[in-house]
């Protein structure tokens, strides 16, 4: 598992910023196409049956399952770089980070400006602390 310090995760904030926002609006465009289709089945239940253009139908689930795509791999650029998703919707990501010989995780979420939170691996989001100055010193101490 990929380890990083405090200074590294937070030099990576623009990019996965720019990844996650990317992830967010393929999941929300998905859910606008998602949202065409159940209300078109809505119709066609509360009319018992009727008509349907099944050309268009076809290529709206094609662009639902496009966009879904796009979120699959944006999900998994960001895991490549070794930062975990933990909860899209609100762009909560994790660094895992050695200190004092025990992983943590430096958690941030989308909209703060910085890295300032951590937590133990089974504290999980409920659990998060501000980051002190242990983190710091890892960070400036850390051998190339």
């Amino acid at each position: 598992m990929k380890t990083f310090t405090l200074d590294e995760a937070q030099s990576l904030l623009p990019v996965l910023e720019s990844l996650l926002k990317r992830a967010l609006e393929g999941k929300q465009a998905a859910e606008k196409v998602e949202s065409s289709l159940a209300a078109l089945a809505q119709k066609i239940y509360l009319a018992g049956g009727m008509r349907v253009d099944v050309a268009r139908v076809t290529a709206l689930r094609a662009e639902m399952e496009t966009h879904l795509q796009r979120v699959r791999e944006t999900v998994a650029e960001i895991d490549a770089i070794g930062v975990q998703v933990k909860d899209l919707d609100s762009g909560l990501l994790d660094f895992p980070c050695r200190i004092d010989d025990e992983v943590v995780l430096l958690c941030w979420r989308l909209g703060e400006s910085a890295i300032e939170h951590w937590h133990t691996v089974e504290a999980g989001f409920k659990g998060r602390q501000p980051v002190d100055e242990r983190f710091r010193r890892r960070s400036n101490n850390r051998p190339n």
